[in-house]
């Protein structure tokens, strides 16, 4: 089973973004090389904020997402709304846990923040897999965000 190198990814994803300022090419940029680097990523995605309290479907990788999530629901609009990732090792126990796909076991959501501070969109990434994700895999994905999206 193929875990990430996050050293390796954050080199790639820094030279493949390397003088970019385009939102949407970055987020597809990204999420193509996170979905791809590790088994445990069963869907990989933004979801964008596009208007108050509002996310909609970004780049993504996988099965279908769902299109529109408020920021009051579920892991993804728990991320926008208190501004901090949010690890999920069984979204069976997530209170208000948005099933988009029925396989979906655990989860990691990152909030994104522009270089002003402001959250733009969160990543999200699922698993088949039950407690695939670490506050390793969480710090790691944070720099690799604010490398480029907060400059």
């Amino acid at each position: 089973m193929a875990r990430v190198n996050y050293e390796e990814l954050r080199k790639t994803i820094a030279s493949l973004c390397a003088g970019e300022d385009d939102t949407i090419a970055l987020m597809a940029s990204v999420v193509c090389e996170l979905h791809h680097s590790d088994d445990r990523f069963d869907w990989t995605g933004f979801y964008r904020v596009t208007g108050p309290e509002m996310l909609k479907i970004g780049p993504y990788q996988g099965g279908h997402g769902c299109l529109k999530i408020p920021f009051s629901r579920g892991v993804c609009g728990a991320a926008a709304r208190l501004k901090t990732t949010q690890l999920v090792p069984d979204v069976e126990a997530f209170e208000g846990h948005i099933a988009c796909a029925s396989s979906t076991r655990s989860e990691l959501v990152l909030p994104v923040f522009n270089g002003a501070g402001d959250v733009i969109a969160v990543l999200d990434i699922d698993s088949d897999q039950p407690d695939a994700f670490s506050q390793e895999d969480a710090q790691a994905l944070e720099a690799i965000l604010a490398s480029v999206f907060s400059r």
